[in-house]
């Protein structure tokens, strides 16, 4: 008991000589990053003041064999902080569709404007890729977001096009500050080509969209969503709306999704609103997609936060 207790005197006679200033350092050496270490820092009054603007690019495509374009929205004081690096938000169009149409018929930059003004979603890069495939755009058909006979658009714009944005802008690199969604059948390509690139997609999200494709289960949500490792699907985010009077598609396409999404285990919102298959639906209804965004970025920065501590992800 008398050696026991001479350890003890020893232990705390070492700790009274410690320099109380080397045990404060150590403790903020063991503090996580803050969230703006990681995620940018949300814009001032002063910087929304400046309404956001996009811009036309063009970047040759291996994969589809010649020039492909797309548009490009970079965040306020992207420009300024040239130290800070930022989500990506890829968004499809649809049927008879175009590169810019979330910008020129959607309006998204006003959307986005808003909700950096709230707070509600941190500055990102938005991307809008063209998704139509060698047929060009037409009334006719729906744009084929797949690896197909016209084209390797899911590769071009899941894979392709992700290196081309990495390499010109300052992007961050985990998949889970990643989002890609879609209005019609672009809600599908966003799943079907987020699915098919898990490596660099962890957040999806659909608008009206519809989830089996007539060239298979390879290409249809509904069902390889299936395929994916349980492991991954803990990482999967993805958010799916549709509007009760839409005659195009159906609310039941998106609610049949959810339910399959959910039995799967996969961590999801299903939202019906009012509203039929049109653009002020999708333009009203960006807030709520892009807003669920906002929210799985701002979990991820603490989850990544914590990396460099060591510890591992819940």
């Amino acid at each position: 008991m008398n050696c026991f207790k001479s350890k003890i005197v020893l232990l705390l006679s070492v700790l009274a000589f410690c320099n109380c200033s080397d045990i404060k350092s150590a403790q903020a050496q063991m503090r996580p990053p803050t969230l703006t270490s990681v995620l940018p820092p949300q814009p001032t009054a002063r910087d929304l003041t400046t309404q956001l603007r996009y811009k036309t690019e063009t970047y040759n495509s291996k994969v589809m064999g010649g020039n492909r374009i797309y548009c490009v929205a970079l965040p306020p004081g992207y420009d300024q902080n040239q130290n800070q690096r930022y989500p990506v938000i890829f968004l499809l169009h649809g049927g008879h569709g175009n590169a810019d149409h979330w910008f020129t018929k959607g309006d998204a930059l006003t959307v986005v404007q808003q909700l950096y003004a709230t707070g509600k979603l941190p500055p990102s890069i938005i991307i809008t890729p063209d998704g139509n495939d060698k047929r060009g755009s037409s009334r006719y058909w729906d744009p084929d977001y797949i690896d197909g006979p016209n084209g390797k658009v899911s590769t071009a714009i899941g894979d392709e096009l992700v290196k081309v944005v990495q390499n010109r802008y300052r992007t961050l690199a985990s998949p889970d500050f990643w989002a890609m969604g879609g209005l019609s059948s672009g809600g599908w390509g966003a799943m079907n080509v987020g699915l098919h690139n898990l490596n660099n997609f962890s957040i999806l999200f659909s608008h009206s969209g519809y989830f089996q494709d007539k060239s298979g289960s390879q290409n249809s949500p509904i069902t390889y969503i299936k395929t994916i490792s349980p492991q991954t699907k803990k990482r999967l985010r993805i958010y799916l709306d549709a509007g009760i009077a839409d005659t195009e598609v159906g609310v039941d396409e998106s609610k049949k999704f959810n339910q399959v999404l959910s039995s799967e285990k996969i961590y999801n919102i299903f939202n019906a609103f009012p509203g039929g298959h049109t653009w002020d639906y999708w333009h009203e209804h960006l807030a709520d997609s892009l807003t669920f965004v906002g929210r799985q970025f701002k979990i991820s920065a603490i989850l990544h936060a914590s990396d460099n501590l060591g510890f591992n992800k819940p």
